[in-house]
């Protein structure tokens, strides 16, 4: 969601000095675009250790910092770290904290998707001055890692083409189309494209993925838990077409620009869908969806509604 608004404060400072602070397990996603010249892993989890992260910034003399996150502890750091400009939303408390606290937006101000909230954070704080509301998210480094990503296909011994499925979601099981169809709309896909399936997930959903890969009858290769984000970067972006949960594999699919069928029923697509021509997504219209719950308290339906014959007609029409 961050990805438009960082490759708009390159376009607006193209000489600039660019470190992104993130978490490790997400750093590999802006380490390799345009606009990131330095990456710093942010690992602190006690305050002496965030202490010592404020201080290991104060050392590098940054001129600004520019807050996406919303947490306290970011402006917090930043402030103990002596960056003389510090611009971020004025939540969480924090606002006594930065030297520019710009006004939440309000519901109806920007357009409902939530990649216009950090970059409305850019244009309120005078760093832009307007943004289009037909810009897709995608990563600068896709060209490349669809290129690494075909040659560890090829490796393992698959010249044809590939489907990428993501049964999983963090967010909780709401958000989880049955396994049993994903396997079902990924045979479908297969026996007309004459595929191979690659399987994604975490390593604490090894166990639904191997539900998935026993059902599938095409090649078939499960990498739940076995990627670290660069490698499903660019295996991902291998990938000829992609079926998905409302998940972190959806974004980043989205943004590789593989075609990709994402399936959504707890969650809004119209604030944290994928974007662009090449993404689709697919739903069953229900009374009590989008509920933004975790977990289903009643049958599950804006789930159980969708078919793998739908999901699989929606992939195939969109590889045409």
């Amino acid at each position: 969601m961050s990805l438009p608004a960082l490759r708009a404060l390159r376009r607006t400072f193209p000489g600039a000095k660019i470190s992104i602070l993130a978490k490790p397990w997400v750093a590999e996603l802006y380490g390799r675009e345009p606009f990131c010249d330095d990456l710093i892993p942010y690992t602190a989890a006690d305050p002496p250790a965030k202490w010592a992260a404020a201080r290991a910034l104060c050392s590098r003399e940054f001129d600004c910092a520019i807050l996406l996150q919303n947490a306290f502890e970011a402006a917090a750091v930043t402030f103990a770290a002596r960056i003389p400009e510090r611009i971020g939303y004025a939540r969480d408390g924090r606002g006594f904290l930065l030297t520019r606290s710009v006004p939440v937006p309000r519901l109806g101000e920007i357009p409902p998707h939530e990649r216009f909230y950090y970059l409305e954070l850019l244009r309120r704080a005078g760093i832009i001055d307007s943004f289009r509301e037909d810009d897709a998210i995608r990563l600068d480094g896709a060209a490349a890692a669809k290129q690494a990503g075909i040659e560890r296909l090829r490796a393992l011994g698959w010249q044809q083409p590939v489907i990428g499925l993501s049964p999983g979601a963090a967010y909780g099981s709401a958000k989880r189309w049955l396994p049993e169809r994903f396997a079902e709309a990924a045979n479908r896909v297969a026996a007309e494209l004459g595929a191979a399936v690659v399987i994604f997930g975490s390593k604490d959903e090894r166990e639904l993925c191997a539900r998935v890969a026993s059902a599938i009858a095409a090649p078939v290769k499960n990498f739940a838990g076995e990627t670290p984000l660069g490698e499903f970067i660019e295996l991902a972006a291998g990938c000829d077409v992609y079926l998905t949960n409302d998940s972190g594999a959806m974004h980043i699919a989205s943004a590789l620009g593989v075609p990709t069928v994402a399936i959504f029923g707890a969650t809004n697509d119209a604030t944290t869908g994928p974007t662009g021509c090449l993404a689709r997504v697919v739903r069953e219209p229900v009374e009590c969806s989008p509920c933004l719950k975790r977990e289903c308290p009643i049958d599950h339906r804006c789930m159980t509604r969708v078919t793998a014959e739908k999901v699989a007609r929606v992939a195939l029409e969109l590889l045409k």
